[in-house]
């Protein structure tokens, strides 16, 4: 078998729908290109129709295929409702990415409630919707799925300052395991995807001269990362090359996680 018709076969999406929540920011915009390019139908989801449309001249000048719907991430009707739409206008989803997220680097004793529940209500609460009604889908179908969920290294090793954000995280990875173990036999895949430091707009703040020092102190590859290197892992994620990959935390860093001194 020649190699590209080989690597088709493990990787190609062709004929897939994929819904990206968060797909207008900058790592899961990414993401939903990767897709696009291996075949899928994207689904943009978010808030800024602008940015979707940016995003979708780029997966259309590839030669791919899909379209925005606006939907507020923490929200159970509007997650019902992005559902409902899809499925009016793809017929299906396969594949479902919750990756809509916000930070913040307020000191822990200065946090006021709104804020944290801000945070937790969009990273935790939006991950916790986007499973329960696109995963009830996925397993009454019965044709199997992958969800992805994004994490974050602060999910894993708790960071400094962003006392929220790790929490909120460490939440996602706790859930997105047990919903792997929940749903292995309906072939419904719960994987999460952590990338270490990429430069996007919930982080920007958050990176001060100091911290940026820091944090390439600790990463053995010297830089941040890049968002089309998310790509990679979310193939695999998605096709049929990761079929038997459920409840994993794919780390994208830069070996950020295996640093000590």
């Amino acid at each position: 078998m020649p190699s590209a018709q080989y690597l088709d076969s493990l990787f190609n999406l062709n004929g897939k729908v994929a819904v990206v929540i968060g797909g207008t920011g900058e790592l899961c915009g990414a993401m939903a290109e990767g897709l696009a390019g291996a075949g899928a139908e994207v689904v943009l989801v978010g808030r800024n129709e602008e940015k979707a449309k940016a995003r979708l001249a780029k997966i259309t000048d590839a030669g791919g295929k899909g379209y925005f719907v606006a939907a507020e991430a923490s929200s159970k009707k509007a997650i019902e409702d992005l559902l409902a739409t899809v499925l009016q206008r793809s017929g299906k989803v396969d594949i479902v990415v919750n990756g809509a997220g916000v930070n913040s680097a307020t000191p822990y004793l200065e946090i006021p409630e709104d804020e944290f529940d801000r945070i937790m209500n969009i990273n935790l609460k939006g991950v916790f919707l986007g499973c329960q009604i696109f995963g009830k889908y996925l397993v009454e179908r019965g044709e199997g799925g992958s969800i992805i969920n994004l994490g974050s290294m602060s999910g894993v090793i708790p960071l400094s300052r962003v006392f929220t954000y790790s929490a909120s995280k460490a939440a996602v990875h706790n859930l997105s395991k047990n919903l792997a173990r929940e749903w292995a036999e309906k072939n419904v895949r719960v994987n999460i995807l952590v990338p270490g430091f990429f430069p996007a707009e919930q982080n920007r703040k958050v990176l001060t001269p100091d911290r940026i020092a820091s944090i390439m102190g600790h990463t053995p590859m010297k830089r941040f990362g890049e968002a089309n290197e998310l790509v990679g892992a979310t193939l695999l994620m998605a096709s049929d090359a990761g079929k038997f990959i459920t409840g994993a935390e794919i780390i994208v860093d830069g070996g950020y996680h295996a640093m000590t001194i």
